[in-house]
């Protein structure tokens, strides 16, 4: 199984949005650029809203059924390890191995010692075309890099083997995440990274490092966007290097994680996979949830007062909410409008609060990224939730198409 030079992940978390998205994806095909839909959808989301893995599959095969057309797509499970994996396996064919966690833990020394044998042949300066700087390369800085990576590398294997004798061989895709640690992988790291991927034989079509900046939920990216550029473009260097010299296969390409919304960054991405004829995966998820939000503000009357409600209530429970995201959220608490302000704002003032618009004086960077965290409310309103969304799909359809599209698709890809 293959994936698409370009894919583009959504996730859902209510399960309603799934025809919309694809749209979306429609609508880039139309245009000339053909897109694989990833569906995707963590265990921590699934427990928080109440949902299965199989859930998300039902949805990505109803929605593609529905729009007729020949779209690539596939069901990721999303961040999995060995603890979690099994409930994700029959109906996923996209794992995100997540080993961020075993990173800077030591392998034996023996296979320590081995990682640095093989590839001391790369001992000096290494070229590697599109950057401008050579790597350098000595035993000590391969046994250094063996140190933080190849454990975390040999527990993907193991994953990876688990998921192969479920699933069988060639018949998923394979993605190795590290993005979700403290430190931005060198390029000199990602190649031997890479090395070790292939040492043990993982047939890797996407790798997801972790970039310099942050990559907060639902705002743009924060950080030297220049910077990026440059890391991004050298990465892509690096891949196509370390294709060549081990094997790995000839589609693998880089993983942008919370990549939603990160839009100081697309035409950096867009001009290095245009200018190094590589790919790219694009992973959002919230964006979705968010659009939900401002479609029932839109709406006015109940919609709208149930929103103000998520809001207030999102307020009150901050510390409950943003704990399991604080490593990818940066609240300013103070500035948060009062739950009675907010009751008071008209619809279109509050849709255009949530709206990730800078250019809006009304925009409210810091309401959005709570708001993003407190999907736990909506889960928690149950059918009244949803029956809104259903009430009001049109609405809410389009916002999720149109943001989708316009200001994620389009800049990324056309």
């Amino acid at each position: 199984m293959k994936l698409a030079k370009y894919s583009f992940g959504t996730g859902d978390r209510f399960g309603l949005q799934g025809s919309a998205q694809l749209e979306a994806i429609t609508m880039a095909k139309a245009a000339g650029v053909e897109l694989a839909i990833v569906w995707n959808k963590s265990q921590r989301e699934h427990g928080i809203v109440g949902t299965v893995p199989a859930d998300v599959r039902r949805e990505a095969d109803a929605a593609v059924r529905a729009a007729g057309d020949d779209i690539p797509y596939h069901v990721d499970a999303d961040h999995i390890n060995l603890t979690n994996v099994d409930a994700f396996i029959e109906p996923s064919d996209f794992f995100t191995i997540d080993v961020a966690d075993f990173i800077g833990k030591k392998a034996a020394d023996a296979d320590l010692a081995d990682f640095v044998a093989r590839f001391s042949r790369y001992n000096g300066r290494l070229l590697i075309e599109g950057i401008a700087e050579p790597l350098s390369v000595t035993s000590e800085r391969l046994a250094a890099i063996a140190e933080k990576y190849l454990f975390a590398v040999q527990q993907a294997a193991s994953i990876y083997r688990h998921i192969e004798t479920k699933k069988g061989p060639g018949l998923f895709i394979t993605e190795v995440s590290m993005d979700e640690t403290a430190e931005p992988q060198t390029p000199d790291e990602l190649f031997f990274i890479l090395a070790a991927i292939a040492l043990h034989h993982i047939p890797v079509q996407t790798i997801a490092p972790k970039f310099t900046g942050r990559f907060n939920k639902g705002v743009d990216y924060q950080g030297d966007v220049s910077r990026f550029n440059q890391e991004f473009s050298d990465d892509v260097c690096v891949i196509r290097r370390a294709v060549t010299d081990f094997g790995l296969p000839a589609d693998l390409k880089l993983s942008v994680h919370s990549g939603s919304d990160k839009f100081s960054i697309y035409p950096g991405i867009r001009r290095a996979i245009t200018s190094h004829n590589a790919g790219v995966h694009i992973k959002t998820a919230g964006t979705t949830w968010l659009e939900e939000l401002i479609g029932l503000a839109e709406a006015g009357g109940e919609a709208a007062e149930m929103v103000k409600k998520i809001y207030a209530a999102g307020y009150g429970r901050f510390e409950e909410l943003c704990q399991p995201y604080a490593t990818v959220i940066d609240i300013n608490r103070g500035a948060l409008p009062k739950p009675e302000t907010v009751a008071a704002w008209p619809p279109n003032r509050l849709a255009r609060a949530i709206r990730h618009d800078q250019s809006c004086p009304d925009y409210d960077r810091n309401l959005r990224q709570l708001l993003h965290v407190g999907y736990k409310v909506a889960a928690e309103l149950g059918e009244v939730y949803l029956v809104a969304l259903q009430t009001h799909r049109e609405m809410v359809g389009k916002h999720v198409r149109d943001n989708l599209f316009l200001r994620h698709i389009k800049p990324l890809f056309l």
